[in-house]
């Protein structure tokens, strides 16, 4: 009776878990092929039947190329989205696809999820990235690259900074572009941990608490592969 108990409230939980994520909501997927390439995909929810199966768009082709011929009956797939009304928190579980349909529309089929996690970005350890971006510093930009990311901060490479002057604690602006077409995010921080080097210039950034808004919707497009 107690491992019934057991079982009854972790399907509970589960259903909770998933019920987060909304109908329509953006998701990535991710699947690593027998030969060892990761792929990675903006899709979207569709919904779930409790302990049966959870139901996700299938990509869009052209983004998919090669990574099409690998989402088959018993591929690994692990799937990430955004809680709304939940700032900076991102539901992640893991699958296998059970099979893929095509009416009404391209539908992959995934078994019903063992556990569904909820990640606090705000908690999270620091997250590899490369996202392009520019730096305004003084009146003068730069073409950068931001290596990792946090919410408190983040890594910045700039090429052929070598002559670069910067100080530490200097106020910089970084903007990153929208590649969707909506507005550019915006994030202010000063400058810290500087290391020269052969082909430019390294240099670690505290963000201003004025951009912990931009820094939690970087990081949510970061997960989801916008960027």
């Amino acid at each position: 009776m107690a491992e019934k108990a057991t079982n009854i409230e972790t399907s509970t939980r589960l259903n909770r878990n998933l019920s987060l994520l909304h109908a329509g909501s953006t998701v990535s997927i991710e699947i690593i092929t027998p030969a060892g390439q990761r792929g990675k995909f903006r899709t979207f929810f569709i919904g779930y039947l409790p302990k049966k199966y959870v139901l996700i768009q299938f990509p869009e082709n052209n983004k998919l190329g090669k990574f099409s011929q690998h989402i088959t009956q018993g591929m690994g797939v692990t799937v990430r989205g955004l809680i709304e009304g939940h700032e900076g928190a991102v539901l992640a579980f893991v699958s296998t696809i059970k099979q893929t349909i095509l009416m009404p529309s391209r539908i992959i089929v995934l078994d019903f999820p063992r556990t569904v996690g909820i990640q606090n970005l705000r908690s999270s350890i620091r997250i590899e990235t490369h996202i392009h971006a520019k730096v305004k510093i003084d009146q003068n930009y730069w073409q950068a690259t931001i290596t990792n990311l946090s919410i408190s901060g983040c890594q910045l490479n700039i090429e052929n900074g070598e002559k670069l002057l910067l100080s530490e604690k200097k106020i910089i602006e970084i903007i990153i572009e929208d590649k969707q077409g909506g507005n550019n995010i915006k994030l202010n921080g000063s400058v810290c941990n500087l290391k020269q080097q052969a082909d430019g210039l390294s240099f670690g950034i505290k963000f201003s608490t004025q951009s912990d808004k931009q820094i939690s919707q970087l990081l949510l497009n970061t997960i989801t592969s916008q960027y």
